[in-house]
């Protein structure tokens, strides 16, 4: 009595330590008797839930649950089974279900073999489940991470040489575990033979060396298509011996593709970077450096010389009788001709020495680092006597001499820009004593060229300073008295000697890069001034003095361009480009060709001070201009001086031979406008008209003179 009495007690204990629910059911009565703890896992006292049966069973439990539980039943019932155990969820008196462990086994069984009576356990096993549900959520999630990212693992056990892969890896290697049975020769003979000696070297190392390794290779998966891979390794020891070696591996194709892709964008834009750096420094016909690089050579040059205190020879080349052979036989023997001859040039200088087309048939030689100047006359004799012998080009003998200008520096203490200057007029006075000759610049004595240096600088700085403004001076047709034209007038707003007229500054800066600058900006601030007026109403056309060197200069219709573009809302028809004849223009045909460019734009074009120039018929005849403006030295005499009277009227009858209109300037007064009137001119521009005039007074005056009866009257 006293054991069974201790077994019971002991019992009790057991069942209170360890939380368990005891369950005693009657299968034949359908009774159910179960301890306090049966009905706690579920919230409820026992007293709560009585009388206690099957039913009540099948009440807390989870409808999914409830065909597993009879199978289960049905299986120990049936003898397939020692034990009745099965994981349900019962509903708690709060609503929500808790998992519980019952296990039940049948005690008595009736005639029929059918039991009779079954006790049995339930076990709370919530908190297990849960973590069970985070495990599998953790590996799903890491699964999948693993699939997205394309990264599997492995681990190779030294022990026993068994490779093991993850679900990842197999599948990056386009195979499944029960398809393949990974091993480290097998990974080997799948490798590219460019990663095999890669691999087999970092893996010897780190099972003999214990050296992890981190590579990229490129492997066939087991249906042959080649990937690039990622592989690493990390080393395990167990008692200073290394026992396995584990890592990952990742499908790095993608990315491997994008970065060839990258790779190959990179070189071709590099190529297309070197193109362009090319293109915007060389000469695209013979491959020498263009006046860009020029520039920069010549920079680099006087700083040196400065620094080492050498010598600097600046020399002009321009080739004699090379328009001939251009005309002859065409602009592709021509152009070839012309590469053979800097190719000859090439020869005979230093290596170090910069030859630069300058333009056309013109070269600029950079000769630095000299200890005299014989040694610069040495090189550019060199450079005459090497193209003495005549060329042969597609079976025809061509021939042609050089005339070379040169000056020094530092004794020509001059700004690059100038030094070339000084260099090409130095080329000039080379042709004037018969070509195929050297001529040194003389720049000591001569006083003229030191103060008009003196003079640009002064007017670079005034006009970077922005002194320069643009005046306007009305033309009118004096039959109807229209407006039909102002003029733009550069003035300087000198800060201590006040407003200037162009002589006091323009003649400064003839023949250098400023008076291209400058011209540019009187451009682009006509053009301005036009959008300004159309704004309010004004669609007067304007126009504008350019010089033949701003026309003949290589970038004119480039930069024309560029201030089109930043001006688009230019009008054809507004803008009249006046050339002054009284200057010398080297080659007509070239600025006889940018007049036709202009005209696709519809610029006009007028000969200014015709009369006065050099070639007075020749411009005319070759250079297609739309208008004549006869220069006001003739017209301001004309009524006392019969000569000028009768170069007017020739003029004007030129004029309208050759189909150009024709405008007078120096109209000063009336009767010189009636008498041009009797001659048949209509369009006049004088003081008598009007005196050039600030932008912002020139709405009023057109209000005034459309108001006001004009001071000619129309003769017809």
């Amino acid at each position: 009595m006293h054991e069974n009495k201790i077994s019971t007690e002991v019992k009790e204990l057991v069942l209170d330590a360890t939380k368990v629910g005891v369950w005693d059911w009657s299968v034949e009565k359908n009774g159910l008797v179960c301890n306090e703890r049966w009905a706690e896992i579920i919230g409820y006292s026992l007293s709560e839930l009585m009388p206690i049966d099957y039913q009540t069973w099948i009440d807390v439990l989870h409808p999914d649950d409830l065909p597993k539980a009879i199978r289960n039943f049905d299986y120990h019932c049936q003898g397939q089974s020692d034990l009745c155990e099965l994981e349900v969820r019962l509903k708690h008196k709060n609503g929500h279900y808790v998992w519980i462990l019952s296990t039940g086994k049948a005690i008595s069984w009736d005639a029929d073999g059918k039991p009779t009576r079954m006790i049995g356990i339930h076990q709370e096993i919530d908190f297990r489940k849960r973590q069970e549900e985070l495990l599998a959520t953790t590996t799903e999630l890491l699964k999948e991470s693993q699939r997205i990212g394309k990264l599997g693992g492995w681990l190779f056990n030294l022990n026993n040489g068994e490779l093991i892969w993850t679900d990842e890896t197999y599948r990056i290697y386009e195979t499944a575990p029960q398809e393949f049975t990974p091993t480290i020769e097998l990974v080997v003979s799948y490798l590219h033979s460019d990663s095999k000696k890669i691999f087999q070297d970092a893996f010897d190392a780190a099972i003999k060396l214990g050296k992890e390794y981190d590579l990229e290779l490129e492997t066939y998966t087991t249906k042959g298509q080649l990937i690039d891979v990622r592989t690493t390794c990390n080393i395990t020891y167990s008692d200073g011996v290394i026992i396995k070696i584990s890592g990952i591996f990742q499908d790095i194709s993608d990315e491997k593709n994008n970065q060839r892709k990258l790779e190959k964008s990179n070189q071709v834009l590099k190529e297309v970077n070197e193109k362009l750096k090319y293109a915007a420094n060389y000469d695209q016909l013979t491959h020498l450096p263009n006046r860009n690089l020029l520039a920069d050579r010549m920079q680099q040059a006087l700083i040196k010389a400065q620094r080492y205190n050498k010598n600097i020879a600046i020399a002009f080349l321009d080739l004699d009788g090379f328009k001939e052979v251009n005309d002859a036989y065409g602009h592709d023997i021509g152009d070839e001709f012309l590469c053979f001859v800097a190719n000859r040039f090439k020869t005979v200088i230093r290596e170090h020495d910069t030859l630069a087309r300058f333009g056309g048939d013109e070269f600029v030689l950079i000769l630095d680092d000299l200890d005299s100047h014989q040694q610069a006359r040495d090189i550019l004799q060199r450079i005459l006597s090497s193209i003495a012998e005549n060329f042969v080009i597609k079976n025809k003998l061509l021939s042609v001499t050089v005339s070379i200008g040169v000056t020094f520096y530092p004794e020509d203490d001059s700004y690059a820009d100038i030094l070339i200057r000084h260099a090409d007029q130095a080329m000039y006075r080379a042709k004037e004593q018969g070509k195929n000759c050297i001529h040194e610049f003389d720049f000591e004595n001569d006083v003229a060229i030191k103060q008009q240096y003196r003079e640009l600088e002064y007017i670079s700085k005034g006009f970077n300073n922005k002194e320069f403004v643009l005046y306007y001076q009305p033309k009118i047709n004096m039959k109807t008295n229209e407006i039909i034209g102002l003029e733009a007038l550069i003035r300087w707003q000198h800060p201590t000697e006040g407003l200037l007229p162009p002589f006091r500054f323009l003649p400064y800066i003839e023949g250098s890069s400023m008076e291209i600058e400058l011209g540019k900006w009187v451009i682009d601030q006509a053009i301005k001034q036009l959008n300004e007026w159309r704004s309010i109403g004004i669609t007067i056309p304007i126009s504008v003095n350019v010089s033949p060197l701003q026309l003949q200069h290589e970038d004119f219709i480039k930069q024309l361009n560029e201030v089109l573009f930043l001006n688009n809302n230019f009008q054809a028809g507004q803008l009249e480009f006046e050339i002054l004849e009284s200057s010398i223009i080297k080659d007509t045909q070239h600025i006889a060709d940018v007049i036709n460019q202009c005209k696709q734009y519809g610029i006009c074009f007028s000969l200014d001070d015709f009369g006065t120039g050099y070639s007075s018929l020749s411009y005319l005849r070759k250079l297609m201009t739309d208008a004549v403006k006869i220069d006001k030295s003739f017209v301001i005499d004309m009524l006392e001086d019969m000569d000028d009277q009768a170069i007017v009227k020739s003029i004007i009858e030129l004029s309208k031979t050759f189909g150009r209109s024709v405008i007078a300037e120096g109209v000063e007064t009336k009767e010189h406008g009636e008498q041009l009137l009797k001659m048949g001119c209509y369009k006049a521009q004088g003081f008598g008209i009007a005196r050039p005039m600030t932008a912002c007074a020139v709405p009023a005056w057109i209000q005034l003179w459309n108001s006001s009866p004009p001071w000619i009257c129309a003769r017809i």
